[in-house]
């Protein structure tokens, strides 16, 4: 977790450390590490755009093999990506996607750092990245990060121009040259110089690679071979890395393991050239501190020392370590190196803790108990727990012998993550500019613990989790949530009022402080639309939920839209949403209970829909908003005469990257198309196909995309799919989000028709959005629009367009 540095502030002797998981559980193995990295003053920053941007071998090279302090700045939290596991996007993948890096860094032991940048989708240019991102305010918060961190060196992944692809890979070359120079003068930012300093690195480099078909390596450039294997770990740095890389599940970046040599290149960008390794010409060792010369043959001689079936001799040794480090001159190394020794400390005397609870959530400013837990397992210890936050406590610790106390705690503020407390822009988050860096909360529901260790105090920082048993997974810690008093739970935060129909939704309201039984909630009238009741009374009694119908109509027009939100206190009422996937952590946070209205014409003959699951999307709840019903087809037997009970059958996106039965399932599909069904396909990539064919026809994926998603869309007014059973026009191409599409087909058969042409600014026009021919008495349609995006957006013309697509075409 990224620890704050006050440079200008006294720096107390007893520095207390956040945690997640519990202290004292490190390897003796891992002990002689750290004890090792005691004696390296090196830092290393990797600079890039998006969560899996970063080298995972290069990290755990310097952090593991080098023993640098090693961090990596994702400007964003991959929001506009796609997801392979499930349907979240936007902010919900960015929530997952922190927390595959948190768990990408835990194997790597890279540090993670994070602007307030929003992932916004595809760019194609740095310049439509700034404007969306504001670069005085990137620039600022990158800044800020290198003035924390003081990076010795900083190391891009990506170049300034074309050569990055992505406009927010360019971009974020663009903006570590930029932050490395202004890092350093204190003309820029001067409002930060408050708390850190000026910072010059020594040097930036470009970290060259050779993937997506273009090669930047070059054999000029800087080399360096990190393919080492370390005895310590048991692992060459290509596993570790493989493992690290493979946490970004999300993005389906499963990884094998690589063994021997491997050469990593890097291109000199600023700063003072280096020629044979990217830490030439800097001091990593305690000579660059002044009068420290005592400190370095110490280190040594506690790692000449240490035994590790005994790691508790050496603690004496540590203490003694830790009090010299508290006279040194240079605040940060002061601060990093005794975070360092303490965490030794805690591991070599055996020391586990732990703060639990026995539920997950808590309401706010309301008691709840907590246990706490201790055990010191090494013996010919004097240890005891002086007191911890909640209380005193003089407790003398016998050596293995678990030690509980049961305490009331609160917390004075709901657990929303920091980046999401003010709402976002489409290009940031809105930001406190002290919490810019920092990966999750960094004040989460937590207790001190106080120790004295043969007569030294030690304080260690625990976070409050919720511990259950799970009968499958095992033990399973949790961070608790501090919920609002009161909170909605909406039956779908998308409303569509189809041909001015009125509509009815179900709001859940739930109590979580039982000392409260009434409350009265407002409904502010959204323009243009009726909302009844406008004031709802809800009087709980033994249940803590209640729930009550709205009825929603458009006032007069069809082309409305607005949005319902529900106030008490003051204060707009938020709802829960809970993330939970085995490999992260479970993530609560607390949109606001909004619901999203839409008003437009629809003719919609398509009343039932197959539906083949893909990668992950929203497309069934979707069509139930405008009233058709989608079975799922995943676990049922296909056959052409079992499809036949439906009027189409859409394929969720990337269903023939990811499913090795798409082959023989194509094959069904054709046959139901050509007995006269209907199949839609989404979007597929052009890697990893499960079918040599995706339609009846041949064609290609290409990675073609419109990522402006206003950009002009030509087509074909003649074309049925444009005029039944819903006239489009150029209205219905408006107010579409992220994009036009993405992954375009190529290379296609004329048998289909393509009646959509589309670009970005100054590119060709492409036609592969959108595919359809008639085979047999049916019809295909193979479409590359991000209907994934549109539809659960409440797009009206997207889903005009999509009924047309569904709809059955007369066979001439």
């Amino acid at each position: 977790m990224y620890k704050k540095i006050l440079f200008l502030f006294f720096f107390i002797s007893t520095l207390v450390i956040s945690a997640k998981s519990q202290h004292g559980n490190m390897p003796a193995n891992e002990i002689m590490i750290r004890l090792q990295k005691l004696n390296t003053l090196g830092s290393v920053l990797y600079f890039a755009a998006h969560p899996d941007d970063e080298n995972t071998r290069l990290i755990a090279w310097l952090a593991q093999e080098r023993k640098y302090r090693t961090g990596y700045l994702s400007l964003t939290r991959g929001d506009g990506g796609q997801n392979l596991i499930g349907t979240e996007q936007g902010i919900d993948l960015g929530l997952i996607r922190t927390q595959e890096l948190l768990a990408a860094r835990s194997i790597d032991k890279g540090e993670q750092f994070f602007s307030s940048a929003y992932d916004f989708g595809f760019s194609k240019t740095y310049t439509e990245t700034f404007d969306f991102w504001d670069k005085e305010t990137a620039l600022r918060e990158a800044v800020w990060i290198i003035r924390k961190f003081r990076p010795d060196v900083i190391i891009n992944r990506f170049p300034p121009d074309k050569r990055g692809g992505h406009g927010h890979h360019q971009a974020s070359a663009i903006l570590a040259h930029e932050a490395y120079l202004a890092a350093a003068d204190p003309k820029y930012f001067p409002e930060q110089l408050g708390t850190v300093a000026p910072w010059r690195a020594k040097r930036l480099l470009w970290n060259t690679a050779n993937f997506g078909g273009m090669n930047n390596t070059s054999e000029d450039q800087l080399k360096i071979n990190i393919g080492a294997y370390s005895p310590l770990l048991g692992e060459s740095y290509g596993e570790i890395a493989a493992r690290s890389r493979s946490q970004h599940k999300s993005q389906g970046f499963g990884a094998a393991t690589s063994r021997g040599n491997s050469t990593e290149y890097f291109e000199h960008v600023a700063g003072d050239e280096a020629k044979g390794d990217i830490m030439e010409g800097i001091t990593t060792s305690w000579d660059r501190i002044q009068g420290s010369a005592d400190i370095e043959p110490l280190i040594k001689r506690i790692i000449a020392d240490f035994i590790p079936t005994e790691p508790e001799r050496s603690i004496s040794s540590l203490f003694e370590l830790r009090d010299r480090i508290q006279h040194i001159n240079d605040n940060y190394w002061k601060a990093q190196k005794i975070k360092e020794i303490e965490d030794i400390i805690t591991a070599c005397a055996g020391i586990w803790i732990d703060v639990s609870t026995k539920a997950d959530q808590y309401p706010l400013n309301k008691d709840f108990d907590v246990l706490l837990e201790v055990i010191a397992r090494r013996p010919n210890l004097a240890v005891k727990l002086l007191k911890t936050s909640l209380g005193e406590v003089q407790e003398n610790l016998a050596t293995n012998v678990n030690w509980s106390l049961s305490r009331q705690y609160k917390f004075a503020q709901i657990t929303q993550p920091y980046w999401l407390l003010k709402g976002h822009s489409l290009g940031k988050f809105d930001v406190n500019p002290a919490d810019v860096g920092y990966p999750t909360n960094p004040n989460p529901p937590s207790v001190t613990f106080t120790f004295e260790i043969n007569g030294k105090i030690l304080s260690r920082n625990q976070e409050i989790q919720y511990r259950v048993v799970d009968p499958v997974r095992g033990e399973i810690h949790s961070p608790i949530t501090i919920i609002p008093t009161l909170t909605a739970e909406l039956s779908s935060s998308l409303l569509l009022s189809t041909n001015m129909e009125q509509k009815t939704m179900e709001v859940t309201f739930y109590r979580h402080d039982e000392s409260q039984n009434n409350f009265v909630v407002d409904i502010p009238q959204p323009e243009g639309w009726q909302v009844s009741p406008k004031r709802i009374n809800l009087e709980f009694g033994k249940e803590n939920s209640l729930v009550k119908q709205i009825a929603v109509k458009p006032d007069n027009s069809n082309s409305a839209s607005g949005s319902i939100s529900f106030q008490w206190n003051g204060e707009l009422l938020k709802s829960i949403k809970t993330i939970d996937y085995d490999h992260i952590p479970r993530i609560t946070w607390f949109p606001l209970a909004t619901v999203s209205c839409k008003s437009f014409a629809l003719t919609n003959p398509v009343k039932t829909i197959g539906y083949l699951p893909g990668a992950g999307d929203m497309i069934p709840q979707s069509l139930n908003e405008i009233g058709i019903a989608v079975t799922p087809l995943n676990n049922r037997p296909l056959s052409a005469s079992s499809l036949s009970q439906y009027d189409a059958v859409i394929v969720g996106i990337r269903y023939f990257n990811i499913n090795p039965q798409a082959s023989s399932t194509q094959k069904l599909l054709m046959d139901y198309v050509n007995q006269g069904g209907v199949v839609l396909v989404q979007y597929n990539v052009n890697t990893k196909l499960f079918a040599d064919q995706i339609g009846p026809y041949p064609f290609a994926i290409s990675r073609d995309r419109v990522t402006e998603e206003h950009a002009k869309v030509n087509y074909d007014s003649k074309d049925v799919a444009l005029t039944y059973p819903n006239k489009i026009s150029t209205l219905d191409f408006d107010a579409w989000v992220q994009e036009r599409g993405l992954y375009f087909a190529d290379k296609i058969d004329k048998r289909y028709r393509t009646p959509l042409r589309i670009n970005d600014k100054d590119e060709e026009s492409k036609n592969g959005s959108l595919l359809i021919t008639n085979y047999g008495k049916g019809k295909f349609v193979y479409t590359s629009l991000s209907f994934f995006r549109q539809l659960p957006a409440g797009v009206p013309g997207a889903y005009r367009l999509f009924v047309n697509l569904l709809a059955k075409e007369k066979v001439n």
